[in-house]
């Protein structure tokens, strides 16, 4: 289970473009609650606190606990506007949830044993294919990462997400194949030796052709030579 983070809000008495902004000249981010079947409850925010909570690479992995005025919310964040230029948060967006909701969360892929993979160690190359992979959930069962091992791993061998193991409850969205999370590819170094080796090898196949089709191009204008000859003395 994911820890609950508390944040303070102040309660919002409009909704409304108008009204966002006037909460922003306040210097307050404002922000909304809705789901769960009830009303939506508008709130602002500290935006020190949330852009302290939005560096963490973890803000919509977590839940939160959303204290605006007499109430308390267990809420899980769903969206972020920006400001196109400062990058500064606009509009926060939360949903309340119940005991059987369940949606889709992206969570963060975590390498470990990169020291017991033997393709590694042969100077192999880790290659991520997917840094996060999209789970279906519960709240209370957000992982705030997974973790891929790399034990026993070697060059041109793959981590499928069958090979990681999920918490209980949590399953992948995409169901029908086991795809790829990452894979241990050949060094740099030796592709490139690879490609000198064959490009020489074509290089040295090409003059070789060329030599043997010399000798009979030097013979087509030797005789062609000795014909022109011949015609001149007639």
């Amino acid at each position: 289970m994911v820890d609950i983070t508390p944040i303070a809000a102040d309660l919002r008495d409009r909704a409304g473009k108008g009204a966002a902004r006037a909460t922003r000249r306040e210097g307050r981010v404002p922000a909304v609650i809705y789901g769960n079947k009830q009303d939506p409850v508008m709130i602002s925010l500290d935006p020190i606190q949330l852009r302290k909570e939005l560096n963490t690479g973890s803000f919509f992995t977590r839940i939160f606990k959303v204290s605006a005025g007499e109430n308390t919310e267990r809420v899980l964040p769903r969206d972020v506007q920006f400001h196109p230029v400062s990058d500064a948060p606009l509009h926060v967006d939360f949903m309340r949830f119940g005991a059987k909701t369940k949606f889709n969360v992206e969570v963060i892929v975590v390498f470990e044993n990169e020291e017991e993979s033997p393709g590694l160690k042969r100077g192999g190359v880790l290659n991520v294919v997917r840094y996060t992979v999209e789970l279906r959930c519960s709240p209370d069962n957000i992982p705030e990462q997974i973790t891929a091992d790399l034990t026993g791993l070697d060059i041109g061998d793959s981590v499928h997400i069958s090979h990681i193991e999920l918490p209980e409850g949590v399953a992948p969205t995409i169901t029908d194949r086991d795809f790829t999370v990452a894979t241990i590819a050949a060094p740099t170094v030796v592709k490139d030796e690879e490609a000198e080796a064959a490009a020489e090898a074509e290089a040295e196949a090409e003059a070789a052709a060329e030599g043997e089709g010399g000798v009979e191009v030097e013979e087509g204008d030797d005789a062609g030579d000795d014909a022109g000859d011949e015609g001149s003395k007639d």
